[in-house]
């Protein structure tokens, strides 16, 4: 990875959804360490509040902001509040989702369905819909959504969730190609298998089973949150100036195995 002083984000603002916990929080603390002013967004207020706090500890800047994925009006709203309060959006990372359990493709309802595509895939469409008219307004900027292996292979038992992170990756195309021109770049990673709390919990839910899953993985470990996180504020960074409309997995190698 490319050192932070190459690729300062000082006197950027970025936004990042599902920022609590996990991936989300990996991405704001980064973005923080290379000098991004972060809008740290999330449903649940104390664990928004805690990574903001993170932030400041460390010497960055952060505020926190609610916002539910499922709600049109909140995404919009949010978008707008981060504007009041910084000026501009430089940044933004749609990181937040939803993964229902995995069961047969015929008893997947149709309330599962809209239910994942709805936070999945929607929110990120609107997200990005506000996030690309605040960026045009300052002359540009650098959106990452958050996709998985899923994006690039079917995850048994999950069809809704494998639609709808395929669907980020034509979303991502068709954005970065119509933007270009105009100073913003669209990307999407792919995180495999990562170290955070509903993964552990799946992979302890499955008992013995779950430590011979762990030795199928390169290098026999899940990756870390920050593994991700990092990838992301490269991606937001002038390091990355000539990469849009780019998927990259952050999998040590899975999908190459």
């Amino acid at each position: 990875m490319p050192s932070v002083e190459g690729g300062s984000l000082t006197g950027r603002v970025a936004l990042v959804t599902g920022a609590g916990s996990g991936i989300g929080r990996a991405a704001a603390l980064a973005l923080a360490a290379r000098g991004a002013s972060v809008a740290v967004v999330n449903r649940t207020v104390d664990k928004g509040e805690s990574v903001c706090e993170e932030i400041r500890a460390a010497g960055g800047a952060a505020e926190f902001f609610s916002a539910d994925m499922r709600e049109p009006q909140q995404i919009a709203q949010m978008v707008g509040q981060v504007l009041a309060r910084f000026g501009r959006l430089d940044c933004a990372f749609n990181n937040a989702g939803l993964s229902l359990p995995p069961k047969g493709f015929l008893d997947h309802s149709l309330e599962d369905w809209r239910e994942v595509l709805e936070v999945d895939l929607t929110s990120v469409f609107l997200c990005m819909q506000h996030q690309i008219r605040a960026m045009l307004a300052t002359g540009g900027g650098s959106i990452v959504n958050n996709g998985s292996g899923a994006s690039l292979m079917g995850a048994q038992g999950m069809p809704h969730y494998t639609a709808a992170k395929h669907g980020l990756i034509g979303l991502m195309k068709v954005a970065a190609k119509e933007f270009a021109d105009r100073g913003i770049r669209v990307n999407t990673v792919c995180p495999g298998v990562i170290d955070t709390v509903p993964m552990r919990a799946f992979v302890d839910a499955i008992g013995p089973a779950g430590e011979s899953f762990l030795q199928t993985l390169p290098g026999g470990r899940m990756g870390e949150p920050a593994e991700v996180g990092r990838v992301v504020a490269w991606l937001c960074s002038d390091e990355a100036a000539y990469i849009s409309g780019a998927t990259i997995s952050v999998d040590g190698g899975m999908l190459c195995l």
